[in-house]
């Protein structure tokens, strides 16, 4: 049985620290990124986008309107910067619209 440590610590830093022990860093990254999709694009943009993954540095939205894709595309510089900022740290590069 495993050594029990006397000293508190919070939940989240025990999170991390399994998070990072188990090599979970880059599924973690995958949803944090869907998720900041999902909050700073809002209802009426999830309702007409079919998935959001994250692959290396570029974040790939599938979209179910092809005029929303072309509006979406005008600001993609200003969209990763915003997931970005959500984020805390540079993780998405690219924004890939298809």
């Amino acid at each position: 049985m495993a050594k029990r440590q006397n000293e508190y610590q919070s939940i989240k830093d025990l999170m991390k620290t399994v998070i990072k022990e188990n090599n979970l860093t880059k599924g973690m990254q995958k949803m944090d990124a869907r998720e900041a999709w999902e909050k700073l694009m809002g209802a009426g943009v999830m309702s007409y986008t079919d998935t959001v993954q994250l692959q290396n540095t570029t974040l790939v939205v599938k979209l179910k309107s092809s005029v929303l894709r072309e509006e979406l595309s005008y600001g993609k510089e200003k969209i990763v910067a915003m997931i970005n900022e959500e984020l805390g740290q540079e993780l998405v590069k690219k924004l890939m619209l298809v």
